[in-house]
């Protein structure tokens, strides 16, 4: 019954993921991630979503101090793989979504070429997966997680606001379909393609709650290799829901393990974390902090960044290397 283990990977494919601290529990504790922040563009909008641009606070998905250039991303992969070389993954994780962001193409590329033996991982809402394919195998990609949080259009409506696709603007169940469709396509094509495809679905009571296990059966026949549930954070049009408890989604993820892997040790990471799962270091240093607070202030506001058609944020400027984490930051 167990499908991912019969997923027709290569053994170097096994072995990265053995490496890889979100597809491994064994992992977190030894291999480390680095996030590159370089993707501000979104094409859909969540209700349970808020993203936050220059925010040193926070530890959650959609955050991040600064919005990087490809060209300082691949300074600080630089600097920071220096120091701590148990970094085996370099993702790109938003803080909008990577695929409807070219300097995520132009971050792999350059990342690629100067470090070939690392392991590529996105993350992405699946909208665009498809259709970009092509340019993940291009830069040899590896693992890939998409954010699904239902099958169902009446379901994923109550979810998800609107969306953006081929510039076009689109609403209620339209919407729901078309973003079912595309992401359903796209990691069935990454599956077969031989990705490592790890699943993130948001656990919401009241709208999704009773269709997960549903998914998980689909995601067993589609080939997914693990699948992540992970608790509703209430804020934005979502701030009056209430999250799971911990036993609700305990309860759900051992229904789900006979069919798909179940990560259980997910940190709902910062689009600029690195380090360890359990120690963040973009967390940990307050002089880093106080560096990138100060840096933010004189070069960007807060701003939602909606993929329809050329908008791009007031502070899309590229950072000059100087307002980049210092060195001994890292320490």
């Amino acid at each position: 019954m167990e499908k991912y283990e019969k997923n027709d990977m290569s053994q170097e494919m096994k072995r990265k993921i053995s490496e890889h601290p979100c597809y491994s529990g064994e992992a977190q504790h030894k291999f480390g991630r680095l996030h590159l922040a370089v993707a501000p563009k979104c094409n859909i909008e969540c209700n349970y979503c808020d993203r936050k641009f220059d925010c040193v606070n926070e530890s959650r998905p959609g955050v991040t101090s600064v919005v990087l250039s490809p060209k300082d991303a691949l300074a600080w992969t630089d600097q920071v793989l220096a120091q701590h070389p148990f970094i085996h993954v370099v993702g790109i994780a938003g803080p909008g979504d990577p695929l409807a962001n070219e300097e995520t193409f132009e971050t792999f590329r350059l990342i690629r070429e100067k470090y070939p033996d690392l392991t590529l991982c996105v993350s992405t809402n699946g909208l665009m997966l498809e259709d970009r394919f092509s340019d993940l195998l291009k830069y040899n990609v590896e693992t890939l997680t998409v954010t699904m949080n239902s099958m169902d259009p009446d379901i994923q409506m109550q979810i998800v606001d609107h969306i953006v696709y081929n510039k076009k603007h689109y609403h209620g169940r339209e919407a729901a379909e078309i973003l079912i469709e595309k992401q359903i396509s796209g990691i069935q094509k990454a599956v077969d393609a031989g990705l490592a495809v790890k699943i993130n679905t948001v656990l919401i009571p009241g709208i999704n709650d009773n269709h997960i296990l549903d998914m998980a059966q689909k995601f067993h026949d589609m080939g997914v290799y693990i699948m992540n549930i992970m608790p509703l954070i209430n804020q934005a049009k979502f701030k009056d829901r209430r999250p799971p408890t911990d036993a609700e989604r305990n309860t759900l993820q051992n229904a789900c393990l006979p069919y798909v892997k179940q990560m259980k040790h997910c940190r709902q990471c910062r689009s600029d974390a690195y380090g360890l799962l359990g120690q963040d270091l973009s967390l940990l240093s307050k002089t880093r902090g106080d560096e990138l607070r100060s840096a933010s202030k004189a070069k960007r506001t807060p701003q939602l960044i909606d993929l329809s058609g050329d908008v791009k944020s007031s502070g899309s400027a590229e950072l000059k290397h100087e307002n980049m984490p210092a060195k001994n930051a890292l320490k």
